[in-house]
């Protein structure tokens, strides 16, 4: 507790600046001690104590003197110059103050990074929660130049910085991540086509129009409709046209700011999906490539992204690999972005990379076991990189877009915000902006759950303001599925032992013979729909288990099923002759319980609570037959039989 001086309350004075408790921060960031006891030096008289806290200046602070009733205070420097004692004994000073800039702020808290900004808004999403922030243009050379004083570290978070100014300091000695040359290349984006075309990267055709002329001879090229960019400043949508026609072209090249903008095209790429990996390089030259997301966008701008894509694994593989050679050949360490075009035939084109976290990986925060924020402090400060795996099944991070202008757009935000915070596995992430603007990106939403299905229900039950009550029911996990309800008497243990248990499932019938549209079906949206195993039974020819275990990815316990002849053995043997590549487990002849075991085991591979449970499960047999036999012993076999 301060205490005040009794000359203080007796002289009339007034105090110029307040500070407390101790070691608190002033607005101005700077750090005083203050003793159990003060005296404080008085500025000129006011009328009445009241007014004695009036003055919390920044500026009055340089007037106040502080002394302890012991001694002389001890002064703090000022923010940035504080020991640092986190992961990392470099403060990263962070070109941008956007959300990008405040997301990294937020993964540096955790690490106990310092992180300070440079952005010409004072309350710019990263401001409130960066450890010091400047104000001051990041396309200002002299603005840089004193802010890399305070750093040790200097990355960015919006390419359109004065890369001329980060290659002077890497000069001087500056640690700039990435390079100032990568930047360089990056914020050009015909240069990054030139670029990456030279070092063998599959990319849509382009060239550079300067005239009519040139701007004719590419649609003549390349035909329409023709896409024509901006090569500098061009993002979300902004500085990309598109000309459907001869006749278009030059109100296009207009709507662009004319060829003097500096404008190039590229040849339409057919493409049916487009596509997203997050990169990141470590500063030892270590790759590590987070899992292959989809971007859906609205009006050129990203909208949805979709972790992981629904693509085939070769794609996945094909576009990792590309991802991973474009980033290869540029210079420093970080984080980067590669967006991808997937075309009908299969191919993957790179459309751009940002040098930087990027829209396609904010679901990285809650979906993978790190994110693109740390990971990318990571690189730039030298720690070993992180494990870029997803963590949980599947994920949606939907962009919260500015609906309408000003407090209508705020309300209309909030609202939305209200219902996600009612979604199973939703996380809100605003960003704080002062100002609302149609199509702004305010904040965003990361939907996670156990299958694509779900998370897209989710989401949808958040848009449509539908009820919410199918979305908070349990998901099946496991499916028992059988071809006639006369295998119900067998099938039945199955979820009895389930139901011990306490693992979700769902009861179907589902007929290879007479109903292999149903069956077809089942096996295609079982994984989509959260179910993780399928317990399916069959007697007979026992096709069931065979056909699902041929149309899903998940595996298939097949129980065999006694009918009226063989006793169930041509059942088994139909399930345990499946072909090479269509694997079926199996169980003894109408033992559903085994096949319930097994299921709870396999779940418990991920799951440390089925894990004890089944530990338990097989303690209480022990301690059964255990009983068993003692009492056998103690009152021999005949009372025994009889009891």
């Amino acid at each position: 507790m301060v205490q005040i001086h009794p000359s203080a309350l007796s002289s009339g004075h007034r105090l110029s600046s307040y500070f407390a408790p101790s070691h608190s921060t002033s607005s101005s960031g700077t750090r005083i001690s203050i003793a159990r006891s003060l005296v404080l030096k008085m500025e000129q008289p006011v009328d009445g104590v009241k007014k004695l806290f009036a003055s919390h200046s920044a500026k009055a602070s340089s007037s106040l003197v502080c002394q302890s009733s012991l001694g002389a205070q001890e002064v703090s420097p000022r923010k940035d110059e504080w020991p640092v004692h986190g992961l990392s004994e470099t403060v990263v000073g962070v070109l941008g103050g956007g959300q990008l800039g405040r997301m990294l702020c937020q993964a540096a808290s955790q690490m106990a990074i310092k992180v300070i900004t440079l952005d010409p808004l004072e309350h710019c999403p990263a401001s409130a929660i960066a450890h010091n922030h400047v104000v001051g243009s990041f396309s200002d050379n002299v603005a840089i130049e004193e802010f890399a004083k305070r750093c040790g570290i200097l990355t960015v978070e919006i390419e359109h910085v004065d890369a001329d100014t980060l290659e002077k300091l890497e000069q001087r000695g500056v640690d700039c991540e990435p390079k100032a040359s990568t930047i360089r290349i990056i914020q050009d984006k015909y240069s990054q086509k030139v670029h990456f075309s030279r070092h063998g990267i599959p990319l849509p055709e382009f060239m550079q129009i300067d005239d009519l002329e040139s701007a004719n001879r590419a649609g003549e090229l390349f035909g329409y409709p023709l896409m024509i960019k901006s090569k500098r400043l061009a993002y979300d949508g902004r500085g990309n046209a598109v000309a459907k026609s001869p006749e278009v072209l030059s109100s296009a090249v207009t709507a662009l700011g004319g060829y003097e903008r500096g404008l190039y095209v590229e040849k339409w790429a057919p493409f049916i999906k487009e596509l997203a990996v997050i990169v990141a390089r470590g500063r030892d030259g270590s790759i590590l490539c987070y899992p292959v997301v989809e971007t859906i966008h609205k009006d050129n701008i990203c909208h949805i992204v979709k972790a992981p894509a629904d693509v085939p694994w070769k794609v996945r593989k094909l576009a990792t690999e590309v991802a991973r050679e474009a980033v290869s050949s540029l210079e420093g360490a970080g984080v980067f972005a590669v967006e991808l075009f997937l075309t009908e035939d299969g191919q993957i084109l790179l459309n751009e990379v940002a040098p930087r976290p990027h829209n396609s990986g904010h679901h990285t925060i809650e979906s993978c076991y790190t994110s693109q924020f740390e990971q990318h402090l990571r690189a730039v400060v030298g720690l070993p990189l992180g494990d870029p795996s997803m963590k949980t099944p599947a994920a949606i991070m939907y962009n919260m877009l500015g609906e309408d202008e000003g407090e209508r757009g705020f309300q209309l935000a909030h609202q939305l915000i209200r219902r996600a915070l009612s979604i199973p596995g939703a996380a809100v992430h605003w960003y704080d902006k002062p100002e609302m603007r149609k199509q702004r990106k305010m904040g965003h939403i990361t939907i996670i759950g156990p299958s694509m299905g779900i998370v897209e229900a989710r989401l949808n039950a958040m848009l449509t303001e539908e009820s919410l009550e199918s979305q908070t029911a349990v998901q099946p996990r496991v499916g028992i599925i059988m071809g006639s309800d006369s295998d119900l008497p067998v099938m039945k243990e199955a979820a009895k032992i389930l139901n011990m248990f306490n693992v979700p499932y769902e009861v179907r019938i589902v007929s290879a013979h007479r109903t292999p549209d149903v069956m077809f079906k089942y096996a295609k949206s079982a994984s989509e729909r959260g179910v993780q195993i399928i317990i399916a039974g069959a007697g007979g020819a026992a096709h069931l288990p065979g056909m699902i275990a041929s149309l899903t990815p998940l595996p298939v316990i097949g129980v065999p099923v006694r009918a009226s002849v063989m006793d169930g053995l041509d059942s088994l043997l139909s399930i345990v002759q499946m072909p090479r590549g269509v694997p079926v487990a199996t169980v003894a002849v109408n033992n559903a319980t085994n096949a319930g075991l097994l299921a709870v085991r396999m779940l418990g591979v991920a799951d440390v609570d089925l894990q004890a449970r089944m530990s338990q499960y097989q303690e209480g047999t022990r301690d059964e037959v255990v009983a068993k036999a003692e009492k056998l012993e103690q009152v021999g076999w005949e009372s025994y039989s009889n009891s």
